[in-house]
């Protein structure tokens, strides 16, 4: 019964073992679905199951019926118009990343959009070019196929490059599509969700940190051929967009919605060049006539394919992760469910379609999908008339970007860099808020810079796994005592009004136990408990086998206050002993065939000497184990039965549900490990051996039993 008294509560209840509150309370059978089971569900089929898939693989057709029309439609439009204003400047400038005519990258920001109406499920987010995955694909194609070193810079060998260039592109961006489907069908959604915190955070920085070193390089390799307009141009646009971007971020809260400040300084520039004819006056590039129209879809080419599986798969774990976790953000904040297996689903059919039309690989970007969203856009109808402002550009009015300086699309796209620029900054909190994430963080900056952004993701998430196994192998193992004479057990060394029973260890492990860890947890517990019970044990057979000798030859005189030594001093070698049958030395201690029972805490004979044993009762906290292998229970079964061999007894407190059933069908308990050992709490057990020792001089716990 529980009587609330004010701020306090009463417990009145019986001290409960788990067998007794099993008998006490009467437990629901429950039946457990069979593989088999789980094989005819999964086959069945039914309208109702079919309904369900369908809804999960499209759905659009759950969202678009309940489309609130009067209610959303402006905003979605205003959204719309705005996001594919920024879209179409995004994909020119990301282009340049991916060495391909910018052109193509109107195709990334049309396709992937269309499929990601119909198979995403988030509402908020803008589909489209991303900056770093436009510099993995650009590595990919820069790889492949290098710049001319010939000088033969003619116009014919410059088109049959970037027509390679761009075959590269849509084949690595077709592969990292086929990836990121294939991640969805291996079942593996949560696990990439998870690898997804790596890439998003400590990824970007060395994706950018490499952009850095390339754009040095470059600058420094062909200095003397700098166009001064165009360097101008540049630093002005890079100024303007730095310091718009800052008040975007500092006045958010006040700015109905961000400054479109690439829309502006595109149109400036754009009519300045093509009023002041910088093309012919200074020899600057420009985006020039944009192909009117599609592309027909080629298939990927599987020579390429073969050279870049790596280059695939690291831009499809980096575009899932951008873009889910923008996409958690949104959902998040505005209450809706977000899939992440569909997510893969939608951004690898988005990327395969893409690919086939000589796009490049697509995801999200914070920044357009904060246009997106702050301008009103409620669900992807807000994309698709994105979409349709891209795809006005292609068809029609693509000849008005024709006069645009290429140096102003480079500097939008570092302008777009800046944020990641500025997770420097966060080094320092990182290690003061998690030093294993700070080291990760540094390990994959390394190894991404040193070894590739291909193989420098692979060595991440290893690395990333290898810390979790460290962790899992090396569990917080702490010694508990009672705060403030209630039921509460915490670590003994973190508060100093504590009451710790008399000869009572009570031992917490934080964390699963298994093969890996469970001898770290053995050490652990002898070091909590200050001895070595195999030790203690080996000691008290030796002694006994000792005191039998010096009886069968009278050295010994049993009295009523105990042995009497009426030899000489004499010790036998532990060579000698040991060089007996060590086994016997490991049995339980026998006292049946002598005359007297010896008190092991009491003085022994001379030459005889045996570890002191202060503690009579060892409570194991498990409410942190969630699983127990079958190799761990092994050693900890052999552990506990040295324990109890020298006459401790072993009390589990805490354990999850179903843990007492898999030890008793593995053939855990026997007679010396017993299932009464199991009780529900660690006061519960406390309470038991308080009761069982009769410690009267014990101080009272305030707390009913």
């Amino acid at each position: 019964m529980v009587e609330p008294v004010g701020n306090h509560y009463v417990v009145a209840r019986p001290v409960y073992s788990e067998n007794l509150f099993n008998e006490e309370h009467e437990k629901l059978h429950r039946y457990h679905k069979t593989f088999w089971d789980h094989l005819k569900l999964y086959f069945r089929c039914s309208p109702q199951r079919l309904k369900k898939i369908a809804l999960r693989l499209l759905p659009v057709i759950s969202w678009l019926p309940a489309y609130r029309f009067r209610e959303w439609i402006l905003s979605d439009l205003v959204s719309g118009i705005n996001t594919g204003l920024v879209a179409v400047l995004q994909g020119l400038a990301f282009a340049l990343l991916v060495n391909v005519p910018p052109g193509y990258g109107l195709y990334a920001a049309f396709f992937p959009v269309l499929v990601y109406f119909i198979f995403g499920t988030s509402r908020h987010i803008s589909v489209g070019p991303f900056p770093v995955l436009s510099l993995m694909v650009g590595g990919v194609v820069v790889r492949l196929v290098p710049d001319d070193i010939s000088g033969n810079g003619n116009s014919t060998n410059i088109s049959a490059i970037n027509d390679e260039r761009v075959m590269v592109a849509a084949s690595v961006t077709f592969l990292s599509g086929v990836f990121q489907v294939k991640m969805c069908q291996w079942g593996q959604g949560p696990f990439w969700m998870r690898t997804v915190m790596l890439c998003d955070y400590f990824y970007n920085i060395p994706c950018f940190f490499l952009l850095i070193l390339q754009t040095l390089e470059s600058i420094f390799s062909q200095i003397t051929k700098t166009n001064i307009a165009d360097l101008v141009t540049s630093l002005v646009v890079l100024l303007i967009v730095f310091v718009v971007k800052e008040m975007n971020d500092r006045y958010k809260a006040k700015l109905p919605a961000p400054i479109p400040i690439e829309l502006l300084v595109t149109v400036l520039a754009a009519l300045i060049s093509y009023y002041v004819n910088f093309e012919e006056k200074f020899n600057v590039a420009v985006v020039g006539k944009l192909e009117e129209g599609f592309q027909v879809p080629v298939a990927p080419d599987v020579s390429i394919l073969q050279k870049c599986v790596g280059d695939g798969f690291s831009i499809a774990i980096v575009g899932f992760a951008v873009a889910f976790s923008v996409a958690k953000v949104y959902s998040i904040k505005h209450d809706y469910p977000l899939d992440g297996n569909q997510e893969l689903i939608a951004f690898g059919l988005g990327n395969i379609v893409g690919g086939s039309f000589k796009g490049f690989a697509s995801s999200t970007a914070l920044s357009r999908s904060g246009v997106q969203e702050s301008t009103g856009g409620k669900t992807q109808i807000a994309g698709i008339i994105s979409a349709v402002i891209v795809l006005i550009v292609i068809l029609a009015i693509g000849f008005l970007l024709a006069p645009l300086q290429k140096s102003v699309l480079a500097s939008l796209a570092l302008g777009n860099l800046k944020g990641m620029l500025m997770q420097f900054k966060e080094i320092g909190t990182l290690w003061r808020k998690d030093k294993y994430d700070c080291v990760i963080w540094v390990v994959t900056f390394l190894a991404a810079v040193f070894l590739g952004l291909d193989i420098g993701l692979a060595t991440a998430v290893a690395f990333q796994l290898l810390t979790v196994v460290f962790r899992s192998q090396i569990p917080s193992c702490t010694l508990l005592a009672n705060v403030g004479r209630s039921n509460i057990y915490r670590n003994r060394k973190d508060y100093t009004d504590i009451y710790e029973p008399e000869g009572v260890k009570i031992f917490r492990c934080a964390s699963p136990i298994f093969f890996a860890n469970i001898e770290f947890f053995r050490e652990k517990l002898i070091t909590a408990v200050g001895f070595n019970p195999l030790r203690v044990l080996r000691k008290r057979n030796k002694a006994l086998r000792k005191i039998r000798k010096m009886l069968k030859k009278g050295e010994l005189q049993v009295t009523p206050k105990g042995l009497i030594c009426l030899a000489g001093h004499t010790q036998e070698s532990d060579e000698e002993l040991d060089n007996n049958l060590i086994e016997e030395l490991d049995q339980p201690t026998n006292m049946m065939d002598l005359p007297i029972h010896i008190n092991w805490s009491a003085d022994l004979p001379p030459g005889i000497s045996v570890p002191r044993v202060d503690i009579h009762s060892i409570i194991l906290d498990f409410s942190s184990v969630s699983f127990l292998d079958f190799s761990a229970m092994r050693v900890l079964q052999k552990t506990l039965k040295e324990f109890v061999r020298i006459d401790i007894d072993i009390y589990i407190a805490g354990a999850q549900e179903g843990f007492l059933e898999k030890l008793e069908r593995s053939a855990f308990f026997d007679e010396e490990i017993k299932p009464s050992m199991f009780f529900l709490t660690i006061h519960d057990a406390v309470l038991h051996i308080l009761l069982k020792k009769d410690v009267a001089s014990s101080p009272k716990l305030k707390l009913a039993k």
